[in-house]
């Protein structure tokens, strides 16, 4: 009996130390390949902004024409001026929403996109015309869909009201329906379509079968739901809650630095 108890301590402990071994292996591996998948995160994030202000080409040099055309800046929802000592490179906009002490908690009956928390500042991507001017910006989105959180970038012209193009890079809606806010196709509908109306509120639209006017885009076809998040995600950040008073700063040429 003292031998079987010996010999099945032994495979014990020859298991425990397998187990210890590969976990350090793991957690090296996940540690050491950490800086590398923030590196492509950043360079996807970078592919993405370029993509939604339709200056992404196939063979760029991404990392080149993003620092020479955008112009990253940390802007307070508060008092929507510049936070100098918020380096963009280190703000995470996802993580801010998440962070109690980074995000204020939304009332039900203001949050239409089902969003929980919005976050206190927000990253923003000017576009730059190459003479030192600035000719448009790129805005993060997000907003529940049907199966969950629709992440995306909207980019608008210097009217900071016309739609320069808009890109979902991140969602889990249904392939064929839902899916379809990454169609290429759809996704051109909204260029040139007007985000406000004359007396300065939200009036863009998704509407049921013929979109007509400055303001309407066609909804998906079998995909209500998730045309109506799409829709609600914009009345909210484009709304006085979020981006409505940053835009018309922008449009005043007023964004100030904090």
């Amino acid at each position: 009996m003292s031998k079987k108890n010996e010999s099945l301590g032994k495979t014990v402990g020859v298991v425990l130390a397998l187990c210890l071994v590969c976990s350090i292996v793991v957690s090296g591996a996940a540690i050491g390949l950490k800086p590398m998948q923030e590196r492509n995160a950043a360079l996807a994030m970078q592919e993405n902004i370029l993509d939604a202000a339709g200056i992404l080409e196939k063979g760029m040099d991404v990392p080149a024409v993003y620092k020479e055309r955008i112009q990253p800046l940390v802007v307070s929802l508060k008092d929507y001026q510049v936070m100098q000592d918020v380096n963009p490179s280190d703000f995470d906009n996802r993580k801010a929403a998440g962070d109690p002490e980074r995000s204020t908690k939304l009332p039900k009956s203001d949050d239409p996109a089902g969003l929980g928390t919005r976050e206190n500042m927000t990253e923003v991507y000017l576009i730059k015309d190459g003479n030192g001017g600035t000719n448009g910006a790129v805005l993060h989105i997000r907003g529940q869909g049907l199966w969950g959180t629709m992440y995306g970038l909207i980019a608008l012209e210097d009217d900071f009201n016309t739609v320069k193009g808009v890109k979902f890079y991140e969602h889990s809606e249904t392939p064929g329906l839902g899916g379809e806010i990454t169609n290429p196709a759809w996704v051109k509908t909204w260029q040139g379509k007007e985000l406000y109306g004359d007396d300065g509120q939200v009036q863009f639209d998704l509407v049921k079968g013929g979109a007509s006017g400055e303001h309407e885009v066609d909804a998906l076809s079998g995909a209500t739901l998730t045309s109506n998040g799409v829709d609600a995600l914009i009345q909210f950040w484009m709304g006085d809650d979020a981006y409505g008073p940053l835009l018309d700063k922008l449009r005043k040429g007023e964004l100030t630095n904090g």
